[in-house]
């Protein structure tokens, strides 16, 4: 390629992106910096909210991490390391964006729907505590391109069972 060509062409690309490292929000603030607080961030002239970072559900302080994926979309799978026997199996899972996701755990065989919504992000904790929820497995998710997600997956203590109480008929 003659020199004049790539001369041309190098800065072509160089007036292409110099307009985009200049980008600012509504509230003049560097794009991504500043919206986290409100949770949601509308781009100048639109009504409709822009989802924006969706970090991962922090665990309580007496459960331990067993696996963690920042901001996704789409489907993905992690990985979650194993536990002690007797530990229930946690799943921390926040979206936000229109649609509705899908997780299934393996090798405990449970699934839950989660509604997400356009507005805010949505956090549900999840704790299963059934045969086999010490041993390692896989999280898999599936949810719509334009939902942002993130998942936590820990161990803890079991919740106590409540015992059931009677009922008394009063005449």
């Amino acid at each position: 390629m003659p020199l004049r060509t790539l001369a041309g062409l190098s800065l072509a690309c160089t007036l292409l992106l110099v307009p985009l490292t200049g980008c600012t929000s509504a509230h003049g603030r560097p794009a991504g910096q500043g919206a986290a607080a409100a949770g949601t961030a509308a781009p100048h002239g639109s009504a409709a909210p822009v989802p924006v970072h969706q970090a991962p559900p922090e665990l309580d302080a007496d459960e331990t991490l067993a696996g963690r994926l920042g901001e996704t979309t789409g489907n993905a799978s992690i990985a979650y390391g194993k536990g002690r026997k007797g530990d229930a199996l946690i799943l921390a899972v926040r979206c936000q964006g229109p649609g509705r996701m899908k997780i299934a755990v393996r090798p405990v065989h449970v699934t839950f729907p989660l509604e997400c919504r356009a507005d805010r992000p949505s956090t549900v904790y999840n704790q299963v505590n059934v045969t086999g929820a010490q041993a390692a497995g896989v999280a898999s998710v599936e949810a719509p391109s334009p939902v942002r997600w993130s998942m936590t997956i820990g161990r803890g203590t079991p919740p106590r069972a409540e015992r059931p109480t009677a009922a008394t008929d009063s005449l």
